[in-house]
Order: structure tokens, then sequence, then C-alpha cells
């Protein structure tokens, strides 16, 4: 079944075109610049090789038709004949609060659901609605199928996405712990397992997916019983451009003191904060590496000290949750490609029985995945490469024919 997964953000949209029958990728690529000057579709191709090309569209809705343009296009870069070889349409959805535990078929119902949760995901929500909007539109009798990053931390108990607040707020706002990225954990705590020979029952999985965006999840039997994420992304580690955990009353004395307005604070603690503000150089932690280590940078040295002291404190915390860990699996940007940074970490992990090969973790980069712990070592340590937009392509298929995802 050729299947489009599709991705959308703020002022983008990724896509996907897969195969699912040899998990084959046919296209894929993504728009750029989406209502700011400036717009482009960026194409990738079988060898590997990239393009960009500039476009004249204003919103998502023209995003997507030139997505589905480049699909078709018969003279450059299209991979099939017409849109009816898309048979399915697999949306990344940010936010299902309580609502959704699985992936499911879209439906009136389901859309008026997902609007419903755009107050507690006002940047995600109603771009992903868009997504789904310009599908209809141009496709409108082919299935579509909403994948969820909060459906797979709807395992966790009540004592793990409680806030202690007053329990007006979540009876009556919902405002708990929901955690995201689920579909890149569920796949790792999949994938981890079947490199390493074995199944998720019985094994306690620490999963760290570390990026611009970062969350570590506690896994038990393959299902979460913890995550790093809250309400919002915002929550957790420190990232990228994301605070972390924070200190509330630190926001409220600086919002009163400056007269700092809610969503500007919003703003700042999501796109101003972070390895950014620490380094004042970058978000990217290539360049934040090479001026700690290259230029001596002092304040690109503190970032990364407090960027893995924050993995190492939710690490020792979800094993002494699961009492013990039996894996940690590395995926995302940085999970995947610095290895350094893994090295610092696990350096630190000694007290579980955490062992690596040092030089199997630095060559463990740019599309390489594999154990990186000794023979000896008490836990294993895995460096996964995540693959959302597969799971999101298999949900969408077993749902499209009829399966439980």
């Amino acid at each position: 079944m050729n299947i489009l997964v599709l991705n959308c953000g703020s002022s983008s949209a990724k896509y996907k075109l897969i195969e699912t029958s040899e998990n084959k990728t046919l296209a894929e690529g993504g728009v750029e610049k989406i209502g700011l000057p400036g717009p482009f579709i960026k194409l990738k191709f079988a060898d590997g090789s990239k393009r960009n090309v500039d476009l004249d569209i204003t919103d998502h809705h023209g995003a997507i038709k030139a997505i589905l343009n480049a699909l078709t296009d018969p003279e450059q870069h299209g991979c099939i004949k017409d849109l009816s070889e898309v048979q399915a349409v697999g949306h990344r959805v940010v936010h299902g609060g309580e609502k959704f535990s699985r992936s499911v078929l879209i439906t009136d119902e389901v859309k008026d659901m997902i609007r419903e949760c755009y107050g507690i995901a006002p940047l995600h929500n109603p771009v992903n609605m868009a997504g789904i909007e310009a599908i209809e539109a141009v496709l409108p009798d082919v299935p579509q199928v909403a994948v969820f990053d909060t459906a797979f931390h709807q395992t966790m108990p009540a004592k793990a996405y409680m806030y202690p607040l007053p329990m007006d707020y979540y009876t009556h706002d919902h405002v708990r712990r929901y955690g995201f990225h689920g579909t890149s954990h569920r796949f790792v705590a999949t994938r981890v397992c079947e490199m390493l020979g074995t199944t998720p029952e019985g094994k306690r999985i620490i999963c760290c997916h570390i990026g611009n965006g970062a969350s570590i999840s506690a896994i038990r039997d393959g299902k979460s019983i913890d995550t790093s994420m809250g309400l919002t992304p915002t929550e957790g580690l420190m990232m990228g451009t994301r605070s972390g955990d924070i200190d509330p009353g630190a926001m409220l004395f600086l919002m009163e003191k400056y007269n700092i307005p809610p969503r500007e604070m919003l703003n700042i603690i999501n796109k101003k904060s972070g390895v950014l503000a620490i380094t004042g150089i970058s978000s990217d932690m290539r360049e934040v590496v090479d001026a700690a280590e290259i230029d001596h940078n002092e304040r690109a040295q503190l970032a990364l000290d407090m960027y893995e002291l924050h993995i190492l404190k939710y690490i020792g915390s979800y094993a002494a949750e699961l009492n013990g860990v039996d894996i940690i699996a590395f995926t995302g940007g940085v999970g995947e490609n610095q290895f350094q940074t893994r090295k610092r970490v696990c350096r630190n992990l000694s007290y579980l029985g955490v062992k690596i090969d040092e030089q199997l973790n630095d060559e463990l980069y740019h599309g390489k995945e594999g154990e990186i712990s000794t023979p000896d070592s008490k836990v294993k340590v895995v460096v996964v490469l995540t693959d959302e937009e597969y799971m999101i392509a298999r949900d969408t298929e077993a749902i499209v024919e009829g399966r439980e995802p």
C-alpha cells in the first residue's frame, strides 16, 4: 500500500511516501517557510541528493498541493503517475489529550475532538488540522488516519501523570502530564528489542529521544509508565530552544518585574531558551560541541554540562522508578549522532553497571545503529535510528485494512 505520511508544523510540512509491503520510501521532503517570505519545497532523492524549489504559496493548503504536485511531476521528480496511487494518508497529530490512546481513522467526530485539544496545543494541533483539511480538499475519497504523539503515554498511571495542583484544574481543564514523542518511543522500544533478540515483555527500558526537542521515557513491558514532557513539550529536559524544567516562580518573578505577557513568556521558554540561551551561539548541538571542544568557549561548555546533567537526572529517576533498568536506548538527532554526549552521559552511569565500548560508540553516527555496551555491562546500551514515519505508515495501513494498529 502506498501511504503518504504528513507532519505539519507551524511553518513547515514534511512528507514521506512509503510503500508499506517492503517499507520502501518512494519520495520524501518538505515544504519550508510556510506563511513566511521565500517558501520552498525541499526534495530528497533515492541517491541521497537534494534539491530546493521555490514556491508561491501562503498557507498549508498550498503546501500540500505543492507536495502532491511534486509526487506526480512527470518531467523531473515525480514517483507516481497520478494521485490515485496514494491509497491512504497518515498524519502526525501532536496532542490527543485523554481522548485518544491509539491511532484512529479520521472522521468528522475525530476532527471535532482534535479541535477540542487546541487549547492545550495551540502551536501544533491547528496546523495538524490544516494538513488534514488540505488533503480532504484535494483527495476527498482517500482515507486519512491520525497518529497521536501523546497516545503511547496514555498507559501512565495517575501517580505519574497527575500534577499536585488543585483537583479542579484536572477535572475541569484536563491539566496533567501527557508526554510527547510517543510514536518515536513506541518504535524504539520495539526496535531495540528486535536488535537484541528479545521482546519488550519483562524488560525495563529507558528511551532517550534526544534532539532539538528531547524527552526520556520509562517503559516497562513495552508500555510507557512515565515520561519527561508534560502538558506541553516544554517540560522536562533542557532542549535546543526550550527551557525544560524550571521553577514556575522564576517565570512569575520575571513576568511581574519586566511586565512580560503570558504569550511572550510562552515564546521565551519555547523559542529563546535552552541551549540557544546559554550558549548565545546556536541551538545546534554540533556547533555547540565544536565551540566547546575547538574554541574552548565557556558558555558552550556550560550548555553541554547542563544538557547532559538533565539527561542524567531523568535516567537516574527512571531507573529508580523501574526498580532497575535492562536497556538504555539513545535516539533522535543528538542521541543518534553525538557520540560525545552519549560517552559523557554513560560515564556517569557506572553505578548502574553501565559500561560502553568507547570505540564502538565513536563509530556510530550518520545513519548507523547498534549496541555500544560491553559484554560485561549490566545494562544494554543501544543506539537506535528512530522511524516515526514508518510507525505512522504501519498504523495507517492497519486501520485502513480494519486491523488493530
